[in-house]
């Protein structure tokens, strides 16, 4: 008995004593697990999928379901003071009258401008504004004042003159104009006053602008307006930059990339002129370097050694960018460089650097080579120099030329310097 009973207890032990709750959970899970629910949710999504198209199909939204505000506009009626109708069809402002001793307190009439307007009060509804033109001479003054250029009069002519440029698959390339007009003289900047017969003019060509916007940006503000800027044609947003130097009064060149003599070790870049390509492909890649933008009065090679002192191949790049009207001018990197007289020639304007102000790019070397250029042009009457757009470099040529004048040096444009009148 007592095995019996000892076999009964574990038994009793053993059983688990919550047995029936489990089976009816376990019973009420597989119910659960039975019901089809990815048939039901994706009937639910073909539901919402199809209400909405059906939605689409039957209202006109022309936004498409986007969120959007409608405001109404109510027509006012205008004066007939405010417009007269015009033979061209046009409008004719008429200004409102102020009354004497009224102070005006709108900002537009603190800035000289005349807003008329329908309701008579002020409100949102205006129509007319007249701009006087001492407002616009003062806005422009401002627009000049902000670019760093003080003298409205230094602005040069707009580029592109329709006038003297052509379409190509490279973008607009210069020409000679049907009335002769040429790109040398049309984006130039004018000489200064008392250039001819002045006893020591100099003339400063500043290259390898475009590239970094930071230093660009430098140049063009720090240095007088009678210094030249140099493009590189590998820089971002050159039209922009060329513009802006040209507001600011400077006239600008182009680079043209020639082979030196250790190329392709030494690359001046994409579209190089080499003396092994042949003529028509050299054409096309200057080509590809003149339609990077518009407004440079001539062009400047880029390093080129090899390629500058080999006549042959030279010469028809140099008749190519003479029937464009345009300028020449060798850098004076290179002894050896035939640009010169092959442009003189072919009748180019034309000049060649005598001095290149830092080739060794330090502050007391680059002073050393002003002062020289400065003791040239005293003794026979002009000298030109070239230097790259170093921050040194353009920091010592803007201490340089502060004080330039006071030491009887004129200061000139490198367009006045290629000319025949001045001996460039």
């Amino acid at each position: 008995m007592r095995d019996g009973e000892a076999m009964a207890a574990g038994d009793e032990l053993n059983r688990p004593l919550t047995g029936g709750r489990k089976r009816r959970g376990r019973a009420g899970a597989g119910l659960l697990a039975r019901l089809p629910w990815a048939r039901m949710l994706g009937a639910a999504l073909f539901l919402l999928v199809g209400g909405v198209a059906l939605y689409v199909s039957l209202v006109d939204d022309p936004l498409g379901g986007e969120p959007h505000a409608v405001t109404p506009i109510a027509e006012a009626e205008i004066d007939s003071r405010l417009a007269e109708a015009a033979p061209s069809g046009g409008a004719r402002v008429v200004e409102t009258p102020r009354e004497p001793g009224v102070r005006a307190t709108s900002p537009e009439s603190q800035n000289g401008v005349s807003v008329l307007r329908p309701d008579g009060a002020g409100g949102t509804q205006s129509v007319i504004i007249s701009i006087p033109p001492e407002a616009r001479d003062m806005r422009s003054r401002q627009d000049v004042q902000a670019s760093g250029n003080d003298d409205p009069a230094r602005g040069l002519a707009p580029a592109p003159d329709p006038r003297i440029v052509e379409e190509s698959r490279f973008g607009m390339l210069p020409r000679i104009g049907d009335d002769g007009a040429r790109a040398s003289r049309v984006y130039a900047r004018p000489a200064p006053a008392g250039a001819v017969g002045h006893p020591a003019r100099v003339a400063i060509l500043v290259t390898g602008l475009g590239i970094s916007q930071s230093a660009t940006g430098d140049a063009i503000v720090r240095l007088p307006p009678e210094v030249t800027l140099a493009f590189a044609p590998y820089g971002g947003d050159l039209e922009r930059l060329v513009a802006r130097a040209r507001n600011a009064g400077h006239e600008v060149m182009l680079q043209v990339p020639m082979q030196p003599f250790d190329y392709p070790d030494n690359d001046p870049g994409p579209h190089t002129l080499t003396v092994e390509a042949d003529t028509d492909e050299n054409i096309e890649r200057l080509h590809w370097v003149m339609g990077r933008f518009s407004g440079y009065t001539g062009i400047v090679n880029f390093m080129g050694a090899r390629f500058t002192a080999d006549a042959d191949v030279l010469a028809p790049i140099v008749e190519e960018i003479a029937g464009r009207g345009l300028a020449i001018v060798d850098d004076g990197s290179s002894s050896r460089a035939q640009l010169a007289p092959l442009a003189r020639a072919a009748d180019v304007p034309t000049a060649r650097a005598g001095f290149v102000l830092d080739a060794v790019p330090r502050a007391e070397a680059i002073d050393a080579v002003l002062a020289d250029l400065e003791a040239h042009a005293s003794e026979h009457g002009f000298a030109f120099a070239t230097a790259s757009a170093l921050p040194v470099s353009v920091a010592r040529i803007e201490a340089w030329a502060r004080e330039a004048a006071d030491r009887g040096i004129l200061l000139m444009p490198v367009s006045a310097a290629v000319t025949q009148e001045f001996g460039g």
